[in-house]
């Protein structure tokens, strides 16, 4: 049994490994194999050029090793010398040798070839028309074109699962698709570790043990994965977990593992997590009792225990701006309240859930509230998250403490309103000045943010300075500033002297949109 944890040992090469009968087989290169096993069974994941007595440290496995036996001085008397250099290329899990012919030995040393065969490594004839350089370029050509059918056979099986779960039977057609794509077997399992639908087939020894490993997954623990491997004989588990953190995970059993197997149950584990929802949170019924009742007149109070939870965290998103992104992004965080209509993505989290960060999402996560309060935590997410976005952090809480607990709303709004007017609601000048403050005064950490040069951060914060009349270096003002900037902005200022549009944080002006480049 291999290891269930999803430990995968050394990080697997970028690109997918070269058959090394696929290379033998380019006639242009003349390879010839002399010694070793078939090479119907090795494969090659880069190509290393040396001429070392001992290429061990500078191996990392999987390769095919280039030489022209500059280190071989005598070919005939070193049969022990010989022996223990193939002997340290099988231990640094090297795929094969090349051996190349000319101009340093006129053909391979027949000790070579008896070490080679003695332990197992493929040995390669490399004639003398052909460079290393050419057989490297080759090996990067086959690998290249393997990946051009790992992505089309992706894109093919996602466009696939995607048709299949638009279906009147959407969780059994994932499925169903899912096993043809792979070969295999794919099953749901529920919290108690019960089959509830399979698709595909494989022997009951591999479904058991599929079954054993979903509990690894399953697991109501942080500490619980997201995914997890094992092999029941000759055939390959795969468990992954469902979004929601409710108990449902997906099985999957084939008799081989193919390049892209894990991206294409990924894109499944998403559609389930989303088909599966209704046994995640709360059931659709409760959901539209609450929302009639509300359009009827109840009061909040009354109506959000209907869906299941007395306290909420008010999550702002912003990220990649589809509707299945958003809803992607509400089954990872286990709910099915969400608003993604606007350019910010708003759900609804039971406090009792921990809210973490999302891959490709920027999170402003409120503190949890009554329903009453519910509003307040709304303004709190979205002052969250535009200091997600001046920091460029993937997650931001609200922190209740500190000087802004300490002075009435009232009071603070019309202390911001004051202290900005003379800013004019001008969104370029607020955004730059706002940045330019959460990220300590640097110029150059401003301008990535908001994507403009640094010359043009400094003409916004000395026009900012001259127009508030301050001395922005002075960390007194710096704070009162901070404060006024990140006051709830559901509430228009007064409109400016010069009779310019107010500043209502709508016209966010993109400028602190996650950036796209880094120092």
């Amino acid at each position: 049994m291999a290891d269930p944890t999803g430990s995968q040992g050394p990080a697997a090469p970028p690109t997918p490994p070269v058959p090394l009968a696929a290379l033998l087989a380019r006639e242009e290169l003349g390879l010839r194999q002399i010694a070793g096993p078939d090479a119907a069974g090795t494969a090659v994941q880069w190509v290393h050029t040396s001429e070392m007595a001992d290429p061990y440290p500078y191996l990392l496995g999987g390769e095919l090793l280039l030489t022209a036996g500059v280190h071989i001085i005598d070919p005939e008397g070193s049969q022990a010398y010989l022996d223990a250099y193939v002997t340290r290329i099988v231990a640094a899990g090297g795929a094969a040798l090349g051996f190349g012919v000319a101009p340093v030995h006129d053909t391979v040393p027949h000790a070579l070839v008896a070490a080679c065969d003695r332990h197992g490594l493929p040995l390669l004839e490399v004639p003398p028309q052909t460079t290393f350089s050419g057989v490297a370029r080759a090996v990067w050509r086959l690998m290249s074109e393997a990946r051009h059918v790992e992505l089309r056979r992706v894109a093919e099986a996602q466009q696939g699962l995607a048709t299949a779960a638009a279906r009147p039977d959407p969780v059994p057609a994932v499925l169903r698709q899912l096993a043809a794509r792979l070969g295999g077997f794919a099953a749901l399992y529920g919290p108690d570790g019960t089959e509830l639908q399979a698709e595909g087939r494989a022997r009951q020894a591999a479904r058991e043990g599929l079954r054993e490993l979903t509990g690894v997954v399953r697991r109501a623990t942080p500490a619980a994965p997201a995914s997890a491997a094992d092999t029941a004989g000759t055939t390959h588990l795969a468990a992954y977990a469902l979004g929601g953190g409710r108990g449902f995970a997906l099985g999957v059993a084939t008799e081989r593992r193919e390049p892209g197997d894990h991206t294409i149950a990924g894109a499944a584990v998403v559609l389930l997590s989303l088909l599966t929802g209704e046994h995640q949170g709360a059931s659709e019924a409760a959901r539209s009792a609450a929302l009639v009742r509300l359009l009827l007149g109840a009061s909040p109070e009354k109506t959000v225990p209907l869906l299941g939870s007395d306290a909420w965290t008010v999550v702002h998103a912003r990220g990649e701006r589809t509707p299945l992104a958003a809803s992607a992004l509400a089954a990872a965080l286990g709910t099915a309240l969400v608003d993604p209509s606007e350019d910010v993505v708003r759900l609804l989290v039971p406090a009792d859930r921990e809210v973490t960060p999302a891959d490709g999402w920027l999170l402003g996560v409120s503190a949890p509230g009554a329903p009453g309060d519910l509003a307040a935590a709304d303004a709190q997410a979205s002052r969250a998250l535009r200091r997600a976005e001046a920091t460029r952090r993937p997650l931001v809480r609200h922190h209740a403490n500190g000087l802004a607990a300490l002075v009435a709303p009232e009071e603070a709004d019309t202390h911001a309103r004051v202290l900005l007017a003379p800013l004019g609601g001008n969104p370029a000048l607020l955004e730059t000045l706002r940045a330019w403050l959460s990220l300590h005064g640097s110029w150059d950490r401003t301008a990535v943010a908001l994507s403009v040069h640094r010359n043009t951060v400094r003409q916004r914060i000395t026009r900012c300075a001259t127009l508030l009349a301050s001395d922005v270096d002075d960390p007194d003002v710096r704070m009162e500033l901070w404060f006024a900037l990140n006051r709830p902005r559901d509430q228009a200022p007064p409109r400016a002297p010069n009779g310019a549009a107010p500043y209502t944080g709508s016209a966010r002006a993109d400028a602190c949109k996650p950036p796209t480049s880094s120092l």
